[in-house]
């Protein structure tokens, strides 16, 4: 693997040190290597994987920093206070920092390891200024829950789209002896096509490409049709009773659907909460704890909530209702059962025809029409935009026009010459010919990937692996079952 064997002594026992661990898997071995010698990644491994130790270690070993790019406050700030614990030199830069707390994390950049950003921050001008400082090292750039960048990088987070620029635009601020910089990317689910456009956005030269199978034995998988709403809640209630004293979670699609059913189920004199992206961080952050400290059994929660967080001991997750794509399926029935015990999980969905309760399909049909609205903005605003320009310039004259670029770089249609600077190209003068925003098909086939789940006869979890990429593993599964 490149390393001798005295070299990767002293990793594994600083590992030791710092961790406690015996020695690192073979996957997380295999990038950690990569990364120590300064070669782009992309890992594809489980949840509950370990796959924050595989930049977090290359980092403390090497001088200067790493970005870790996250999407989440609170999972940026569980890492480091994990790190800090650990005495290892971690920060992390978010919105809601105060004035003081950020320049000190500024004031400390030459000695930090580890920086824990979002993309929004990250591309933010105070700073960039200070990342481009000719005299700071930076090593690495890190992207932590990847998958975030497919699902989100067009319409929700666009700035996840810019990241590709990013390490071609720090180097050329930094003197020609500047060590290199290498990009890795992390995430628990990616089919091909995700695995592909990762490599395509974020620039991966000639990636270490590590994967292994979602496939966890001790995890049953089930589906069950709830023929009314109040059908639905019966189940739930059952489901959760049957399972006294077991440690859960409940996934459901919005905010509100959070509030309500955690209302009801206190009315049902059950102790939990709901947790979502409209709560203050330190509400949130607070059942986060008393999860994890079994003072709430289950909380109820929108598909943030366990990304990052080990609770071995989860015994099951219930969908409430259906995800709309099967990578948050994996993601999240993957927070069950990390310790190899037993653990259930159980999806509730409308019955098929939809007359007695069509929820699960208005969910999905206002998923679509949001983006198709989204698109049709983006085309409306298309004949306004400089082919090529500034994006803090256009975005002043156009609010919506991150998204539009965000799509336009998803469709091939836009190359980012810095995390800045865009040049629209291989589109022809009129919007209608740019039907290269083909982007709700994507949709529309991710849909069709959870329905075909839903109704499959046969072994889920051999559905699951043969849409993941698996298929070996899948055929030999499917003969051990037989």
């Amino acid at each position: 693997m490149g390393e001798t064997f005295s070299e990767w002594e002293n990793v594994k026992q600083i590992f030791q040190k710092v961790w406690g661990y015996e020695d690192l898997r073979t996957t997380q071995r295999e990038i950690v290597t990569s990364l120590l010698q300064g070669q782009d990644s992309l890992a594809i491994m489980a949840t509950g994987g370990g796959k924050s130790i595989c930049f977090q270690l290359p980092a403390i070993l090497k001088e200067g920093l790493t970005l870790v790019i996250s999407p989440l406050l609170a999972l940026m700030e569980d890492q480091v206070r994990d790190l800090q614990s650990r005495n290892l030199p971690a920060a992390c830069l978010h919105s809601n920092l105060s004035q003081i707390a950020r320049r000190e994390v500024f004031k400390n950049l030459a000695h930090t390891r580890l920086l824990y950003i979002s993309p929004e921050t990250l591309l933010s001008q105070p700073v960039w200024e200070k990342l481009c400082d000719r005299q700071l090292k930076i090593t690495g750039i890190m992207l932590d829950e990847a998958h975030c960048l497919v699902q989100w990088g067009d319409t929700f987070r666009p700035s996840y789209r810019r990241l590709g620029a990013v390490r071609q635009a720090l180097r050329s601020h930094k003197p020609d002896h500047h060590p290199p910089i290498a990009i890795a990317a992390f995430t628990a689910t990616a089919d091909r096509e995700a695995t592909a456009e990762l490599q395509s956005c974020l620039d991966l030269q000639n990636p270490k490409l590590v994967r292994t199978s979602p496939y966890r034995p001790h995890l049953s998988l089930n589906v069950e049709i709830a023929w009314t709403p109040a059908g639905r809640k019966a189940k739930t209630l059952k489901f959760i009773s049957d399972r006294q004293g077991k440690s859960g979670l409940i996934y459901v699609r919005s905010r509100r659907d959070a509030e309500e059913l955690a209302t009801w189920l206190r009315q049902k004199s059950l102790k939990t909460a709901a947790y979502h992206a409209g709560l203050p961080p330190q509400e949130r952050r607070q059942i986060e704890q008393m999860w994890l400290t079994n003072q709430f059994p289950f909380v109820i929660c929108t598909s943030a909530f366990g990304l990052g967080i080990n609770k071995p001991d989860t015994r099951w997750v219930l969908h409430f209702h259906p995800p709309l794509t099967l990578s948050e399926y994996i993601q999240e029935i993957g927070r069950a059962g990390r310790d190899d015990q037993p653990a259930e999980a159980l999806m509730l969905v409308s019955e098929p025809t939809g007359l007695l309760d069509d929820g699960d399909r208005q969910r999905a049909n206002f998923f679509l029409q949001q983006q198709q609205k989204l698109r049709q903005q983006a085309l409306a605003l298309l004949p306004k935009l400089p082919r090529q320009g500034n994006f803090a310039d256009v975005a002043k004259m156009y609010p919506d026009a991150a998204i539009a670029l965000g799509l336009l770089h998803r469709a091939g249609n836009l190359v980012w010459r810095t995390p800045f600077d865009y040049e629209i190209c291989n589109l022809k003068d009129s919007p209608k010919d740019s039907q290269k925003l083909k982007l709700q098909n994507g949709d529309q086939r991710a849909i069709a990937q959870m329905q075909a789940y839903i109704r499959v006869k046969g072994d889920r979890w051999a559905f699951l692996l043969n849409n993941f990429g698996f298929e070996e593993e899948a055929k030999l599964l499917l003969e051990s079952r037989n």
